[in-house]
């Protein structure tokens, strides 16, 4: 079975869920994946992973967006007249919006052109934004069945034209039951699917370790994450400039880039946080070994003033992985992976003297913080692995035992 997978931008160092899945699925048999995308990078990383897809990615120049987008017109100008009314009825409370819909729409036509000469017969998107508007554009135009994943931002501050999206989808993947429980209102009434498929990691790239934190002397803190302010790198550092003695201890270290950077920068020095290190981005096998240093993680995550939140990181699953005892934030679906006293400890978002608590309350019974990784590693392997989720991803393409559904049947 063909597949076309659609997304906004790759390369992309923070989205390494999307390139797991692809080479999982890839991986599996049953189906050959071609990759699609939309703009062009903003981040020149390339993980090693991702070496592989940046070769065989198809990507779209304006002069071939506007070609694509005539020669549907002539092929099928209907379909395509109406789908760019339906865009603009959809996006009319934001122009800007609906100009880069548009734009999206156009590289979407151009990525028809080459779908149909790929035969695919099936289009996949990871967001349900600009991804899902071209799955489904792709869709309409080849007579295919389209799906999205639906991650978080995509689905909380985002429905422009989502109604839409949902009720004309073969189905859709959710990473959490708290994503399911949103679209599931949104699909009611259609013969969508939505379907719950965990992003997932490879277990065996993270060699569990129990750490014995340690009661006196420095702990290794770390924290992987965009320098965005929902994932609340201010509310962590706030934190730790409470003081006390178990969080003096505390040495952190923050991996990740973005806009944040220099006022987080600043925050540090204004804090007097001389404990605190950044590292920018990293590669998958930096981040590991950070893991395999640190005593423990932390995540802050918080709603941004723009609505933004987390779905559930990524990270918070490489370090369950590894057997790093973990903090992160009482949102969204996080409690989905980070049970509370189980499979390792919740604060409330936005609430520093909370973070603080959990701080200490974990630095306190060493012995409880092992039991709990122990318990997250578990969880991991049972739902989380990527395997799993490849599995489930072709059951949703409609790939049965290695092959399409039709074929299977006969």
């Amino acid at each position: 079975m063909r597949i076309a997978y659609v997304v906004s931008r790759f390369p992309d160092p923070s989205e390494t869920f999307v390139l797991r899945e692809l080479n999982a699925v890839e991986g599996r048999g049953g189906a050959e994946l071609e990759l699609f995308v939309l703009f062009p990078p903003k981040d020149p990383f390339v993980h090693a992973e991702a070496e592989r897809w940046v070769g065989r990615a198809h990507r779209v120049s304006p002069r071939a967006a506007a070609a694509g987008t005539l020669w549907w017109l002539g092929h099928r100008p209907v379909r395509l007249t109406r789908a760019l009314a339906s865009v603009l009825a959809g996006h009319w409370r934001k122009p800007g919006r609906a100009g880069r819909a548009l734009l999206a729409c156009t590289a979407a036509a151009a990525h028809a052109r080459s779908m149909r000469r790929c035969g695919i017969q099936h289009v996949h998107a990871h967001f349900a934004t600009y991804p899902a508007l071209a799955a489904w554009l792709a869709g309409r135009l080849l007579d295919v069945p389209y799906s999205f994943t639906a991650h978080a931002h995509d689905i909380y501050i985002d429905q422009l034209h989502l109604a839409t999206l949902v009720r004309e989808a073969k189905a859709i993947a959710v990473i959490s039951e708290f994503n399911r429980a949103l679209l599931e209102r949104h699909a009611a009434g259609t013969e969508t699917t939505v379907r719950l498929v965990r992003c997932g990691v490879i277990p065996s790239a993270y060699p569990y370790r129990p750490r014995v934190l340690p009661r006196e002397g420095p702990v290794r803190a770390i924290c992987v994450a965009t320098l965005n302010e929902h994932k609340g790198h201010a509310v962590l550092l706030d934190a730790l400039a409470t003081g006390g003695p178990e969080l003096e201890r505390v040495q952190l270290d923050l991996v990740g880039s973005g806009p944040l950077e220099g006022a987080l920068r600043a925050r540090v020095a204004r804090l007097g946080l001389d404990r605190v290190r950044f590292h920018g981005t990293c590669s998958e096998e930096e981040v590991a070994k950070l893991l395999d240093e640190a005593d423990l993680f932390v995540l802050a995550s918080v709603v941004a003033p723009s609505g933004q939140m987390d779905g559930i990181p990524v990270a918070l699953m490489e370090a369950l992985a590894a057997g790093v005892p973990v903090i992160a934030s009482r949102l969204s679906g996080i409690p989905e992976l980070i049970q509370d006293g189980e499979t390792g400890l919740l604060a409330r978002a936005g609430d520093a003297g909370d973070l603080a608590r959990a701080f200490r309350r974990l630095l306190g019974d060493p012995e409880a913080a092992i039991a709990r990784a122990q318990a997250g590693r578990r969880l991991i392997e049972e739902e989380f692995d990527i395997e799993r989720s490849a599995d489930q991803m072709l059951e949703l393409f409609g790939v049965v035992g290695g092959k399409p559904a039709a074929a299977a049947a006969s």
